[in-house]
């Protein structure tokens, strides 16, 4: 004899006191959630779940810098012991309700963004719990955007000397950066940059906007930011070392078109290493770059980053 499933209740969080219930499902970030909700990065209303009865089957949550609009979707989990199509049901039930709840009306979605195992295409239980959650977002007119790598560099990792090549100043202003990010974003090769110039954005928009929105951001000082340049002085590229929330990180890097193809990145990565491994107690750096992006990648392999992970962002255009 079958039973039907009980009603599907759909709420958000009363309050930080039930931060427990949103952890009976897991996923890499929980560890985040009680800072993020003491600092304001997450609110309650912005933390949702599908429950039947006391069992929570589904849960999404939403990440902000502290402001009052969330601007990622970062969460989103579902109970992988439900059989299909009920899991994917109520998943998406509670992905349209609280998307209708929490981003404001007119307002376009938050890009959706999660952390997956490096090898989750061959670990057939991994590939389960990847595609069904891409399987719901599709379903609510979310497409692909781009999978990454996650790179990781460790203390103890070897960090090679300054070769010599070029020399490296600190970053002289929002202007001095700007002139040199413009020209990297013609041809770029990364799926974030390539989507603001297919919205609409010229070169120097698209390098504003990634200015503005994530480097303007960063608290740890600016003198760390370098500029590369040939002995000469003409400049070959930058490199962004930085802390965000959570990890020292290799925030943003890139050569000039005129001069890929010359070995310049690894000196930048090396450097941008460097400024970040001499902070006391860095225990590592992360980085990622795009699956797509294989200079980049094997720049990160040479210096002795280790691929520990992937991730995957999804839009709704």
């Amino acid at each position: 004899m079958t039973h039907a499933p009980q009603e599907l209740t759909i709420r958000p969080l009363a309050g930080p006191q039930e931060l427990m219930l949103f952890r009976r499902l897991s996923y890499v970030l929980d560890h985040e959630l009680a800072e993020d909700l003491e600092s304001g990065r997450r609110r309650p209303e912005w933390m949702w779940v599908a429950l039947r009865g006391e069992r929570v089957v589904a849960r999404i949550a939403w990440w902000s810098q502290g402001g009052d609009i969330p601007l990622f979707l970062d969460f989103f989990d579902l109970d992988d012991t439900l059989p299909e199509p009920e899991r994917g049901k109520a998943g998406l039930r509670l992905l349209e309700a609280a998307t209708a709840a929490v981003v404001p009306a007119g307002a376009p979605r938050p890009e959706y963004g999660r952390f997956v195992p490096a090898d989750w295409r061959e670990d057939p239980a991994a590939r389960d719990v990847v595609e069904a959650r891409i399987r719901v977002m599709e379903r609510s007119g979310a497409r692909m955007l781009v999978e990454r790598l996650r790179l990781e560099w460790r203390a103890g990792t070897p960090v090679p000397a300054d070769s010599g090549r070029l020399r490296f100043r600190p970053v002289d202003g929002r202007e001095d950066l700007l002139a040199l990010m413009t020209p990297v974003m013609e041809g770029t090769l990364d799926a974030h940059g390539r989507a603001d110039l297919a919205s609409g954005l010229d070169a120097r928009g698209a390098a504003e906007k990634h200015y503005d929105e994530e480097l303007a951001t960063y608290t740890t000082p600016r003198e760390w930011w370098r500029i590369a340049e040939l002995p000469g002085g003409e400049p070959v590229g930058f490199v962004i070392p930085a802390r965000n929330n959570y990890n020292p990180v290799i925030a943003y890097i890139g050569v000039l078109p005129a001069l890929r193809g010359h070995g310049y990145i690894d000196d930048i990565l090396a450097e941008g290493t460097r400024v970040l491994a001499a902070q006391d107690g860095v225990e590592r750096i992360r980085a990622s770059t795009d699956l797509g992006n294989v200079p980049m990648a094997k720049s990160f392999e040479r210096l002795g980053y280790v691929n520990f992970e992937r991730s995957f962002d999804m839009v709704w255009d």
